[in-house]
């Protein structure tokens, strides 16, 4: 899966918490978000730049930018882990300071199962 059309599923798929999502899918989503973000805030600093003396405050570009991929990206990381067979719910367990976060980027990054699992049918084998 490609970059645009990673984005466009996640997008497609905007609040769809079944099914399974490819490990491309979700790291060129990922990827994505990053960017926007990044690109957000840019403009901001431009448009409205902090006042003196702040390094850096957040902009209305930024918030909207973060609001609008918050869902797709809640999504797209809940069907991941159902590609590995978890439960969507194992998303909290970032919650768990330092090792929370290096378990779940440990699990985007395995592959998913081969085959159907109990979340739907193997997205590699249909692509």
């Amino acid at each position: 899966m490609g970059f645009t059309t990673a984005v466009a599923t996640g997008f497609q798929k905007y609040v769809t918490f079944t099914g399974r999502a490819r490990r491309s899918e979700f790291w060129f989503f990922t990827l994505y978000a990053f960017l926007a973000a990044v690109a957000a805030m840019v403009v901001d600093r431009f448009v409205d730049p902090p006042a003196a003396g702040v390094p850096y405050a957040v902009g209305i570009v930024y918030i909207v930018v973060v609001l609008v991929n918050f869902l797709p990206g809640l999504a797209v990381t809940v069907r991941r882990l159902h590609d590995t067979n978890r439960s969507g719910w194992w998303v909290f367990i970032a919650l768990v300071p330092f090792l929370g976060a290096i378990l779940l980027i440990v699990w985007y990054c395995t592959k998913g199962t081969q085959g159907d699992n109990r979340f739907g049918p193997d997205p590699r084998a249909t692509a």
